[in-house]
């Protein structure tokens, strides 16, 4: 064999192989039992730290409101760090303008004046010394849920003293050309990469979608005071949480979130999160091997196999289709799954420009990360 056939074959190999275990974990996903729900549903808290009142924020109140959770208590805890503020004036507004609407909801805004490097987790001690029920629920201000959210968390949690968390995976709605590009890389390359990972035995991670734990769990891990310095909070309470022995599992349901902002709002958000990835779980260096279109081109024009290549690539459509319009009922991969190739290119320039640096904006700030993803 001579080198160059040897290369080509590897590359097909590696490219091909990759997208068909993606597809397995796809499969295994989307097929897996749904879990019985356990009869007793335990009181719970869901602490939701808010930073402003956008789009996603309106539609994400509303959602809570309609929670059924027959036969359970449920609280939501909003915290706001800026109360005087107009964005914080609004969000009262609104949570208080929503218990009116529905006098079932139990809803409190609080001020939260604890200072953090990652000021979302300082604003989550300061809800968790309010929270009244043992389990825990955070999700970002953004995240639109089911009716029957809690009742799929929260009494798996109670009944299974072995299971320390469950998170769960997004989809995403989108006001802009450049928000609607990055809501397919979520459906279509993130969240296949996120149903591989329990699939090869790596669970220590959370999604700020949706963390739910026992309270006594958040105290054995030193309580969110343990992750306040970090960029990647969620991440870290699911690997501390791992890390007691616990499992960390992908619940069986996804959650919206809602993405906003022009083309270099979306690469510094894109740039950031590659950033954090590379600082905080490594294996860094090992995500062009996922992406499909990079290789399926490198097989077209550097050898010539473009039979090879359509394969490879024809593989990645229908993962990234089944992951986002099938797994995650998603209307934007049903609408622009044939973006796909492009944004598998755009994911490629993230991975170049977040291979260096650990300067990061989040939130109009310039933060800057040190090798082990906390902020300095």
């Amino acid at each position: 064999m001579t080198p160059s056939l040897f290369l080509e074959s590897a590359i097909i190999l590696v490219a091909a192989g990759y997208q068909l275990l993606a597809l397995a974990a796809v499969v295994r996903h989307w097929k897996r039992p749904r879990p019985a729900i356990p009869p007793n549903r335990p009181g719970v808290s869901i602490l939701k730290p808010v930073a402003s009142a956008d789009n996603g924020f309106v539609q994400a109140i509303r959602t809570h409101s309609n929670i059924a959770f027959p036969g359970g208590e449920f609280e939501v805890l909003f915290g706001i760090r800026e109360p005087q503020s107009l964005a914080g004036q609004r969000v009262r507004n609104l949570v208080e303008q929503t218990r009116c609407e529905n006098p079932m909801a139990s809803f409190c805004a609080f001020s939260c004046p604890t200072l953090a490097l990652n000021a979302k987790v300082g604003t989550l001690e300061d809800l968790a010394r309010e929270a009244r029920f043992p389990i825990l629920v955070v999700n970002d201000s953004d995240i639109s849920v089911p009716p029957d959210y809690l009742d799929r968390l929260a009494p798996r949690l109670a009944a299974d003293p072995s299971l320390g968390m469950l998170t769960c995976l997004y989809r995403a709605t989108a006001s802009t050309p450049a928000a609607t590009f990055e809501a397919l890389g979520i459906a279509t390359d993130f969240a296949p990469s996120a149903m591989v990972a329990p699939l090869v035995g790596i669970s220590e991670f959370g999604l700020g979608s949706t963390l739910a734990f026992r309270a006594e769990t958040l105290e054995r891990i030193g309580g969110f005071a343990a992750v306040r310095d970090y960029i990647a909070d969620d991440y870290q309470i699911g690997k501390r949480i791992h890390d007691l022995g616990l499992r960390v599992e992908l619940a069986d349901f996804p959650v919206s979130t809602h993405l906003e902002g022009n083309w270099s709002e979306v690469w510094a958000h894109q740039v950031r999160w590659a950033r954090t990835i590379r600082l905080s779980r490594g294996a860094y260096m090992g995500i062009p091997v996922t992406n499909a279109t990079f290789w399926a081109l490198v097989l077209g024009l550097a050898f010539g196999a473009w039979p090879a290549a359509a394969v490879v690539l024809t593989l990645r459509l229908i993962v990234g289709w089944l992951a986002g319009a099938v797994v995650l009922d998603d209307p934007i991969t049903r609408r622009y799954w044939w973006l796909m190739p492009f944004r598998d290119i755009f994911g490629l320039a993230v991975w170049v420009a977040g291979a260096t640096g650990r300067d990061v904006i989040w939130r109009g700030r310039r933060l800057r990360l040190n090798p082990e993803g906390r902020i300095e």
